[in-house]
C-alpha cells in the first residue's frame, strides 16, 4: 500500500478552512486561560475541577494499550523482515541513550554554572521529611531488577489491560514477531488488526474532542490548589529548569533537527495542540495516541513510529533528565552540601539508571529524583521537600521536553533508515497536510 497523499493535487482544490475557534490547539489555549483563571479568582472552585482532569486523563489511558498494540501488531507484521525491525529497535536506543546522557550532562553543567541552591543555606534537620515519604517510600521499590521484572506480564491479556506501556510494547512487539514468522496465514489477522486500527484511531479523534475540557479542568485544580504565588519562593529554581529546558530543546534537539534536515521550530509548530494538551494536564501521556497518530501522517512509517514513540515514554525522557541533575544540585546547594566531581558524576550515573523506570506521568520525575538521591546519601532526600510545592509547575515543563525529544526521535530514526516520506512530511510541517481531525477513517496511513 503506498502512502496517502496529505496535500492537494495539481489542479485540485485545496482543503476548506476552518474558522479560527474550531481548532483543536486554540479550544485547548482558550481551556487554559479560563483554567488559570477560575483557579486564581476562585481557588475552592479551581480544586473542585480535578476530577474533569482526571476524567480526562483517564479516558485517554483507556485507548493508550489499544493503540500501541495495533500500531506496533500491523507494522512489524507488515514488515516481515525481522532482521529490520532489530535494526529499527537498535538505532532508537542508541538515540534515546545519547540524547537522555546529553540532558543530564546539560542539567549538570546549567547547575554548576548558575547555582540556583547557593546561599539558601538551609539546614536538613529543619526540613519537614514526612512530607516526601510518600515518594521515597515509591522510589524504594523502584530498583532496576524490579524494573526489568515489570516488563514482563503476569499473563498476555494483563499486557493490555492493565495500562503498564512497557507491558503492552512487549506483547504487541512478540505478537507482531509471532505473525510475520507465519507467513501469508498471519496476513489475513494482519488485515484485520489494519481495519480495526480505523475503528480505534477514529476513537482517538473523537476522544480528542474532549481536550479542552480536561485541559481545562487540571489547569483550575494546578492553580487553585498550588496558586501562581507559590513560584516566587523558588523562582529561580523554576525559571533555570524552564530556560535548560528551552535550550536543550533549540540547541541540541535544533541542531539534530537541523543535521536531519527540518525544522524543530516548524515541528513544534506541527505538533501545538498535543503541546498545549500537554501543558494543561501536565502529562504527556495525554497526547501519546495523538502523537503516534500525527508522525504517521507526516510520513514516518507505522512500524518506526510503533517502536519508537512507546519505548521512547520510558526510555527518552529528556526533561526528566534534565531536572533530576538540576534539582539534585539546587537541594545539595540550599543545604550547604558541596558535591565534588565524582560525586557529581555517581549522580549522573545513578539518574542515568533510575530514569529509564519513569513513565510519562504526572508526579514520576519526583518519584525518580527520590529513587536517585535515596541511592547517593550525599543529598538529604528531606531536601526534596524545598521544591515540592513547585514540582507540580516544573512537571509541565519535564512532559513538554519529553514529549518535543520523542517526535525528534521519531523522524530521526525514520531518516536514519531512509524510510522518511520527505514529500509527505515537509507537507505535513509546512501546513499542507489535511489535518488529523478531519481526514476520512479511511485514510489512516499504512506503509
Amino acid at each position: 500500500m503506498s502512502p496517502i497523499v496529505t496535500h492537494a493535487a495539481d489542479g485540485a482544490l485545496p482543503p476548506t478552512r476552518r474558522p479560527w475557534y474550531l481548532h483543536l490547539y486554540v479550544q485547548v489555549l482558550i481551556a487554559i486561560a479560563a483554567g488559570v483563571l477560575i483557579g486564581h479568582f476562585a481557588p475552592a472552585t479551581g480544586e473542585a475541577m480535578k476530577p474533569i482532569g482526571d476524567g480526562f486523563i483517564k479516558l485517554v489511558k483507556m485507548i493508550i494499550a489499544p493503540v500501541i498494540f495495533l500500531t506496533i501488531v500491523t507494522g512489524i507484521a507488515g514488515m516481515r523482515d525481522l532482521a529490520a525491525v532489530g535494526r529499527v529497535a537498535g538505532k532508537a536506543f542508541a538515540y534515546f541513550l545519547t540524547f537522555s546522557t546529553l540532558a543530564l550532562i546539560v542539567g549538570l553543567i546549567v547547575g554548576n554554572v548558575l547555582r540556583p541552591g547557593a546561599g539558601l543555606n538551609i539546614d536538613p534537620a529543619t526540613l519537614d521529611g514526612g512530607k516526601v515519604a510518600e515518594y521515597a517510600a515509591k522510589a524504594h521499590d523502584a530498583t532496576l531488577t524490579g524494573f526489568l521484572l515489570n516488563i514482563i506480564p503476569d499473563t498476555f491479556i494483563s499486557g493490555l489491560s492493565e495500562g503498564n506501556i512497557l507491558q503492552t510494547l512487549f506483547v504487541a512487539i512478540l505478537f507482531g514477531i509471532g505473525l510475520a514468522m507465519i507467513g501469508e496465514r498471519g496476513e489475513r489477522i494482519t488485515h484485520a488488526l489494519e481495519d480495526l486500527s480505523l475503528a480505534v484511531f477514529k476513537v482517538v479523534s473523537i476522544l480528542m474532542k474532549a481536550a479542552p475540557i480536561g485541559a481545562f479542568g487540571a489547569m483550575a485544580f494546578t492553580i487553585g490548589k498550588y496558586g501562581v504565588g507559590t513560584l516566587a519562593n523558588l523562582v529561580a529554581l523554576v525559571g533555570t529548569f524552564y530556560l535548560t529546558s528551552l535550550v536543550f530543546v533549540i540547541v541540541v534537539l535544533g541542531l539534530m533537527a537541523r543535521v536531519c534536515g527540518f525544522s524543530i521550530f516548524r515541528l513544534i509548530a506541527y505538533l501545538k495542540a498535543e503541546l498545549l494538551l500537554v501543558l494543561g494536564t501536565s502529562s504527556s501521556e495525554s497526547a501519546l495516541p495523538s502523537l503516534i497518530e500525527k508522525m504517521e501522517r507526516a510520513g514516518c512509517p507505522r512500524s518506526i513510529v510503533g517502536l519508537v514513540v512507546p519505548t521512547g515514554y520510558s526510555f527518552n525522557l529528556d526533561g526528566t533528565n534534565i531536572y533530576m541533575t538540576l534539582a539534585a544540585l539546587f537541594i545539595a546547594q540550599a543545604t550547604g552540601v558541596d558535591l565534588s566531581l565524582g560525586q557529581q558524576l555517581l549522580l549522573l550515573a545513578v539518574a542515568m539508571l533510575s530514569s529509564k523506570g519513569a513513565a510519562g506521568v504526572t508526579g514520576a520525575g519526583f518519584i525518580t529524583l527520590a529513587a536517585t538521591l535515596s541511592i547517593v546519601p550525599s543529598v538529604p532526600v528531606a531536601g526534596m521537600a524545598l521544591i515540592l510545592g513547585v514540582d507540580r509547575f516544573m512537571s509541565e515543563c519535564r512532559s513538554l521536553t519529553n514529549f518535543i525529544g520523542n517526535a525528534v526521535a521519531t523522524v530521526v530514526v525514520s531518516r536514519w533508515e531512509g524510510r522518511l516520506d520527505r514529500d509527505q512530511f515537509n507537507a505535513a510541517l509546512a501546513g499542507r497536510a489535511v489535518p488529523v481531525d478531519q481526514m476520512p477513517a479511511d485514510a489512516v496511513p499504512a506503509e
